[in-house]
């Protein structure tokens, strides 16, 4: 049994490898920034962050997951995810400069926030057509008040939260800057395993079966 990670996110294969999976990575062609606008247009407004991240999940996984039925070979799970960090009424993807870093960085002292995770994991196999479960989850994070503007300052400085959904990680330099995760830990790294296990699940897959 195969695994594709629909996803170039070193940290979403840095979970599926300590989970004892080696899975095969593939870039989705999706276009996240038009879909999500495409979709708010339809609605009217934007997307809930528990619904846009699902959105995106599907259609990351399911571009993969089609490129690999078209080929007939693969047989196995592909997966797909997203994650939005949503503080005080906004909704925070990744921040990408260090000005904008900081600013969210000082609106996160002291506060907590909700980060939201899509799910999306297609069976697929020869010679039928790819089958999808789907699934949201979220975890509460809650930062340390007593940050100070230099260690803000370094953090940023070191780059790593730019690049990353809420400018944060708790698995590296983030992690000592965050006092208490209420929900699967994993989530807050990039993808829920203990809801992938469950999606896999419900397509006739065991976990277990995927361990390289």
């Amino acid at each position: 049994m195969r695994v594709c990670l629909a996803s170039t996110s070193p940290a979403r294969l840095m979970l599926l490898r300590q989970a004892g999976i080696e899975p095969l990575t593939e870039a989705p062609g999706v276009d996240e920034e038009a879909l999500a606008a495409s979709a708010a247009s339809a609605r009217g407004s934007d997307l809930p962050p528990e619904e846009l991240v699902l959105l995106l999940a599907r259609a990351k996984a399911a571009d993969v997951a089609l490129r690999l039925a078209a080929e007939g070979t693969f047989d196995g799970i592909v997966i797909g995810g997203d994650s939005m960090f949503a503080l005080g009424g906004r909704v925070y993807g990744k921040p990408y400069t260090p000005e904008e870093a900081t600013r969210r960085w000082r609106e996160m002292r002291g506060a907590t926030g909700i980060l939201h995770s899509g799910h999306s994991v297609f069976r697929v196999s020869p010679g039928t057509e790819p089958v999808e479960a789907t699934a949201t989850a979220q975890a509460a994070v809650t930062f340390a008040d007593d940050i100070d503007d230099a260690e803000l300052a370094a953090y940023v400085a070191s780059g790593e939260p730019l690049h990353v959904a809420g400018a944060f990680t708790v698995d590296s330099l983030g992690g000592a800057f965050i006092t208490r995760v209420e929900g699967d830990p994993s989530t807050v790294v990039g993808m829920s395993l203990s809801t992938v296990r469950r999606l896999a699940a419900d397509l006739g897959v065991r976990w277990t079966d995927l361990w390289s």
